[in-house]
């Protein structure tokens, strides 16, 4: 339903519905939603959750994945998809935009753009992308205090601790910094750019009673593992970050070549949502209800004409 309607929207607070899906069992899957069509669309496909991916908001905006993008720009990119699914979103926000009070601005301007929840990063900025190489990170009680400002900034946001560390530190080393981030009050760890099942095992054996976040980015350094493959090794949830930004780019790529190749798009209609299904998706027909269904203002006799 429109999102305009405010009898429709959700009265729970993003992050209770975040912790409910959670409670629920199972693994949570939760897909990369770069812009408010790809939220109806990964709803209509049957998702409760979506997240969104700095290096996917980065790529959106023409920008690399290096921390580039502001607190302002997530925003925009969180009301918009909050508002056109009505879905919990998990937030990537880098590694909170500053030191401890940067953090608590973080969480409250993310909050009262709709997130659910956010994770924190412990790299040093200019941060990379989790999968490249040579990450530098700061140390774990520095880290450990942006959680604790998060955590006492937060109204109902679920905050997630994302460390890199594997790395650079081992198994051995990811573990003890993730540890440090859930006394410091963190909800959930995010154990980046581990690279192979063996790995994501050891490290879930070691957190038994903290839930966890797998990563299936494509083109990094995990192997392709199913959402149901890291349920078995202790995983709670598992996002694929990219996945529908690759593929979007793909067939805009293929579609200008066409373009310019043939002077039109015949030769990609085929391969084109309709008219037909883009009004379906965004619920064209039930916004000309909604506005048919408004009494129009009247202006009372006597009063100025405007």
């Amino acid at each position: 339903m429109p999102y305009l309607v405010a009898a429709d929207l959700p009265e729970i607070p993003a992050g209770d519905r975040f912790r409910a899906l959670l409670a629920a069992g199972g693994i949570l899957g939760i897909p990369g939603a770069q812009n408010g069509l790809a939220a109806l669309q990964a709803r209509a496909a049957g998702f409760s959750a979506l997240y969104l991916s700095g290096a996917a908001m980065s790529a959106s905006m023409g920008l690399p994945d290096l921390g580039v993008i502001t607190m302002e720009d997530v925003c925009f990119f969180i009301r918009q998809v909050a508002r056109a699914a009505a879905l919990p979103v998990l937030v990537d926000g880098d590694t909170g935009y500053g030191e401890a009070l940067n953090v608590m601005h973080m969480v409250r301007s993310f909050e009262d753009a709709g997130a659910a929840a956010v994770h924190i990063e412990d790299q040093v900025l200019p941060k990379k992308c989790g999968h490249l190489n040579d990450k530098k990170l700061v140390p774990a009680e520095e880290m450990a205090a942006k959680i604790a400002a998060a955590v006492q900034a937060k109204r109902h946001l679920f905050i997630v601790a994302r460390t890199d560390a594997a790395a650079s530190e081992g198994i051995e080393g990811a573990v003890a910094r993730a540890r440090t981030y859930v006394a410091a009050g963190a909800d959930a760890i995010f154990p980046e750019a581990l690279t192979s099942k063996a790995m994501f095992r050891a490290f879930a054996e070691r957190m038994p009673d903290v839930p966890l976040i797998a990563n299936m980015t494509e083109f990094g350094r995990t192997p392709f593992i199913t959402a149901g493959e890291f349920a078995a090794l202790g995983y709670r949830m598992v996002i694929w970050p990219v996945s529908s930004l690759r593929v979007a780019a793909r067939a805009q790529e293929e579609l200008y070549h066409v373009l310019r190749r043939d002077g039109g798009t015949a030769a990609m209609v085929e391969r084109m949502q309709t008219r037909t299904e883009l009004y379906a998706t965004i619920g064209y027909r039930q916004y000309e209800e909604l506005d048919a269904s408004i009494i129009r203002s009247v202006v009372s006799e006597g009063m100025p004409q405007c």
